[in-house]
């Protein structure tokens, strides 16, 4: 490569820096490993139905006189068991209080004893601050706030537990009903073998309380903040809305930041989520005169690091009937890309593939190409450390044309570099001839002397889609590789810092991470023979050494495999390729450096026109 390519390598380098560093998590800020999240699970065994206890003394939250009950009731949990769920609802509010998902472990479940609690070892979502989610709220005509939240349900399950499988649903009704006879009822459908559930709201005799013809399906509390680098989770989290075919998003970037937004109108969807869960609900029929809203906010806990933290809420028109029903639709699960995908409503549009500058080019190459690839590998390779090794492999065969043809222009490009170094003597106080007979050398010898760095270049688009796979693919979230490997989706730390590299922001040492510099180093030491690029060779490794540090280790252990082939490859081809002499190419044969040849003769001519007005001038 000559000078003006190896700038423009660089460049592109610098780019890279830059843009994988901007989106680079701060291990300075991450949780430490023996604190465990606020979402504290506490041991729960499934109970039997029993007699519910009536204690008047019971703390509730003060509501309305319309609303208050007589004597206060006590909670009564109603636990059900589904093939991907454990929920617990509560009658206080007539709600959902908290669901653990039987697929997906806590980060600190190896700290448990193995005869730990089931519930201490599984993700629960529901965040607890209110005691579960998912209220109707709204305005009486008196003015009161009205939130379901505060009301004491009663339902026909007692302290409950129940176990559905297969293609089983199990439906349960809360009801509600004050002094005046006016009524809410809420019923919730489970079905075992989905994360989605359908819960339909009665509002029974409330044509003469509910003002402003309108009522509120709310998402108070966020999710629960389960992994165990917070900064990086609440870089993730969000809430958005879908309208007209347009998905809405607000988030809190800085710490101390609120944020919200009002739409009105026809909303498909609201949701929010965190890295690697979301909270997703609508109506099954959508009104012209609903709407949607959402906030949030980017705290700073002094306990358990960053947390962003959002509310959500659908806007149902109120018909101003004695007797009004509505029938929604909840996905309370994993940011698995297919699954919400096949509930037809367009919630894979919570799935975040990542941009670049603000711009989704890359996604479809995650989306049609990645991940389904690499689920398709994982069908008949259980671990997915393999699974990236065997795609570094599908790359490199892929890339083979190009990375052959780029080895014999490196090739070439050495042959010609005595005649380069014996040109640059001759014309050493001539800089722009010196460029200028170089490209014409390239011309005479058809070689481009960009040809060596095309594979890198085509594999730029592969690095930053893999970046952002590797950051939010829940199918890599906790799964090991081999030896010190534990979760491919985070960094493989071995040793922490007891300082920060500045620039990088870097505090630990990581395994991966120095053995694809090494590989960097070999790959340039074989193909960088310019000695004005000596300091490429050694600079570049360190560089990228210490950038791929804070990344996730599936990141690092494809781009080193594809180094290690590169490595492979190139020797395979020295040994055994055909040596071909240096000749100039024949008249009327397509040549080399073309285009960069008429950008040196155009800078010439350029530069000959002004000499020749500063000489006119000057008469």
């Amino acid at each position: 490569m000559d000078k003006q390519t190896t700038v423009a390598f660089i460049l592109i380098g610098v780019v890279l820096v830059a843009w994988l560093y901007l989106n680079a998590p701060d291990p300075s800020e991450q949780n430490k490993l023996n604190t465990f999240p606020d979402s504290t699970i506490v041991q729960q065994k499934p109970v039997v139905e029993e007699p519910a206890l009536v204690e008047p003394t019971l703390k509730t939250k003060e509501v309305p006189a319309a609303f208050a009950s007589e004597v206060k009731q006590p909670e009564s949990i109603i636990t059900l068991e589904t093939d991907l769920s454990i929920i617990e609802l509560t009658s206080k509010g007539g709600k959902l209080k908290k669901i653990y998902l039987k697929n997906y472990k806590t980060w600190y479940v190896s700290k448990i004893p193995e005869d730990g609690s089931f519930y201490d070892k599984h993700v629960q979502l529901i965040n607890q601050k209110d005691g579960g989610d998912l209220n109707i709220i709204f305005v009486s005509k008196n003015g009161d706030y009205v939130n379901t939240g505060d009301l004491d349900f009663k339902s026909s399950y007692k302290n409950y537990y129940k176990k559905i499988e297969g293609d089983e649903s199990f439906s349960i009704t809360y009801s509600y009903e004050n002094k005046e006879g006016n009524g809410i009822k809420k019923t919730f459908v489970f079905n075992a073998n989905k994360y989605a559930l359908d819960f339909a709201v009665e509002l029974i005799n409330l044509n003469n309380t509910i003002s402003s013809y309108r009522y509120d399906v709310v998402w108070a509390n966020g999710i629960n903040f389960v992994e165990v680098n917070s900064v990086d989770e609440a870089r993730y989290s969000s809430a958005s809305a879908y309208s007209g075919d347009e998905q809405v998003e607000i988030d809190a970037s800085s710490v101390g930041e609120k944020i919200n937004k009002d739409i009105n109108g026809l909303v498909d969807w609201v949701g929010l989520k965190n890295k690697y869960f979301t909270v997703i609900f609508s109506a099954l029929h959508p009104s012209p005169d609903g709407g949607a809203y959402f906030d949030g906010e980017h705290i700073l806990d002094p306990t358990y690091g960053e947390r962003e933290y959002y509310s959500a809420s659908l806007k149902v028109p109120f018909k101003d009937a004695s007797y009004q029903k509505d029938e929604f639709q909840m996905y309370i699960g994993p940011l698995e890309y297919d699954s919400l995908q096949s509930y037809g409503k367009n919630y894979e549009k919570m799935f975040d593939f990542g941009d670049f500058m603000g711009l989704d080019i890359f996604q479809p190459i995650s989306e049609y190409v990645l991940l389904p690839l690499f689920k398709f590998l994982h069908k008949f390779i259980p671990n997915y450390g393999f699974v990236i090794i065997v795609f570094s492999i599908i790359i490199k065969f892929a890339l083979y044309p190009l990375t052959k043809q780029s080895f014999k222009s490196m090739k070439r490009m050495q042959m010609l570099q005595p005649k380069i170094t014996e040109m640059k003597e001759k014309y050493k106080d001539e800089p722009q001839r010196v460029q200028k007979e170089t490209m014409k050398l390239y011309s005479t010898y058809g070689i481009n002397p960009a040809g060596g760095c095309l594979p890198m270049l085509l594999q730029m688009p592969i690095l930053f889609a893999l970046f952002t796979m590797f950051n939010v693919a829940i199918e890599l979230r906790s799964q090991p590789f081999i030896w010190w490997i534990t979760n491919l989706a985070a960094p493989d730390v071995i040793w922490n810092l007891p300082f920060t590299i500045p620039l990088f922001g870097v505090n630990q040492i990581t395994g991966l991470a120095p053995l694809l510099g090494v590989s960097m180093f070999l790959q340039q030491k074989m193909t960088v023979k310019d000695p004005s690029q000596k300091a490429m060779v050694y600079l570049m490794p360190v560089m990228f050494t210490v950038m791929f540090m804070g990344f996730a280790s599936g990141l690092n252990l494809y781009y080193l495999m594809f180094n290690i082939f590169s490595v492979l490859q190139q020797q395979y081809i020295n040994k055994f390729g055909k040596e071909e002499p240096l000749v100039p190419v024949k008249k009327g044969e397509k040549k080399g450096g073309g285009f960069m040849q008429r950008m040196m003769d155009a800078a010439e001519n350029q530069k000959q026109s002004q000499q020749k007005s500063q000489k006119k001038n000057k008469h």
